[in-house]
């Protein structure tokens, strides 16, 4: 139903000649959202990376889609081969059925690079995402601590939260870089510089 509702709003944006259209992540996985940009492609309008919509460190931040040039000829196009497909009907380059962001052969190899680029893009809202946190942590255990007073046990407590904190936010800096680097080689394989400069 979500699926629907966003696939209907990028048509009557696209309608309207909107140059942008924004979305976050709704779908299941990160890869249905790649299958799902896949499918906006077929309406006209390209990945373009993180939206500048976007706090930065957000954990479910808007991505992008720009207009093509071709897109009114695209849309037509596709919502002729596909007349159902915002209804609930097969999509464009995705297995009919139940599970309907599921990429046909064909579309795969396009859906994978689609996925890499997000990947990417995602991997690089993580920085911000928990600093914020750390940073203001302390003040916030600064209203236990003026209750209970700030003896060496309490102080101790709250270093020892911190520290958890810390270290998870180190640990998700550390998965994201990774995350950045095995698919920044995937793209880099296929020719693809991204994000572009």
């Amino acid at each position: 139903m979500l699926l629907q509702a966003q696939l209907k709003a990028l048509l009557r944006e696209g309608a309207r000649g909107a140059e942008r259209y924004d979305v976050r992540h709704t779908q299941r996985s990160w890869r249905q959202f790649a299958a799902f940009a896949y499918v906006v492609e077929q309406y006209g309008y390209r990945y373009d990376g993180l939206s500048p919509l976007s706090p930065k460190g957000s954990p479910n931040p808007y991505f992008a889609f720009r207009r093509m040039p071709d897109a009114a000829e695209r849309a037509a196009r596709t919502a002729a081969l596909h007349p159902d497909a915002p209804n609930g009907g097969p999509l464009p380059g995705m297995r009919p059925g139940g599970r309907r962001l599921e990429p046909l052969p064909e579309a795969r190899r396009e859906v994978d690079l689609l996925h890499a680029r997000i990947m990417v893009d995602h991997s690089r809202t993580h920085r911000r995402r928990g600093l914020i946190l750390l940073l203001v942590l302390p003040l916030v255990m600064l209203i236990p601590l003026s209750q209970t007073g700030f003896s060496g046990g309490a102080l101790l407590v709250c270093a020892g939260v911190w520290l958890f904190f810390a270290v998870l936010w180190g640990l998700g800096l550390l998965i994201a870089r990774r995350r950045r680097r095995r698919y920044g080689r995937v793209l880099e394989d296929a020719g693809i510089v991204w994000p572009p400069a």
